[in-house]
């Protein structure tokens, strides 16, 4: 009775050892995640910034139509500028696409190793409630963690355009039907 319950402290703490060494790779994958976060929010403040810069193509056209000169918004409008900011979103937007689908690979990696060394260690009847447990843990946090990533993952939100319309060519005060109000 004595070597065996030796044998089963031993193993023990070995399971304990492994989960304080399960418990800090996640706290290192939810820091690495927090880090990956507030990138994301730069890159969703930038995208925001470039939505405020960015004119509405059908509505300048619409507006174009109604009374602009076009000698004169051609000058207004710098198409090249406009097409370097696309062009450094789409980067950054890719970026971030590589970022999360590593961040999933890496996250799949790890559940996948607890997993095998649950396997391996808890084989005994006697431990089945603190394998439970320990699944349960591990599953719920990875669950919060993310519904956490995926509720802020929101692109931005499309701003409505001031009512009434100004004129583009004299700046008089027009009121337009804008559709879906």
């Amino acid at each position: 009775d004595r070597d065996l319950r030796q044998n089963m402290e031993a193993k023990f703490l070995d399971i304990q050892r492994d989960y304080e060494k399960l418990s800090f790779a996640s706290k290192s994958l939810q820091k690495d995640s927090q880090q990956k976060q507030r990138e994301m929010e730069m890159l969703f403040q930038s995208l925001e910034k470039l939505q405020k810069e960015k004119a509405d193509q059908q509505d300048m056209m619409a507006a174009m139509d109604m009374k602009a000169d076009k000698a004169a918004l051609g000058s207004k409008v710098n198409h090249s500028q406009l097409k370097e900011n696309m062009e450094e979103l789409d980067e950054r937007m890719e970026d971030l696409q590589s970022q999360i689908s590593g961040q999933e690979q890496h996250w799949n990696k790890m559940q996948q190793q607890f997993s095998d060394a649950m396997e391996e260690k808890l084989d005994r009847l006697e431990l089945k409630t603190f394998r439970k447990h320990l699944e349960e843990s591990w599953n719920r946090n990875l669950e919060e963690l993310v519904d956490r990533l995926l509720s802020e993952s929101a692109a931005g939100i499309k701003k409505q355009l001031p009512v009434p319309f100004s004129c583009l060519s004299c700046d008089r005060m027009l009121s337009v039907q804008v559709p879906g109000q």
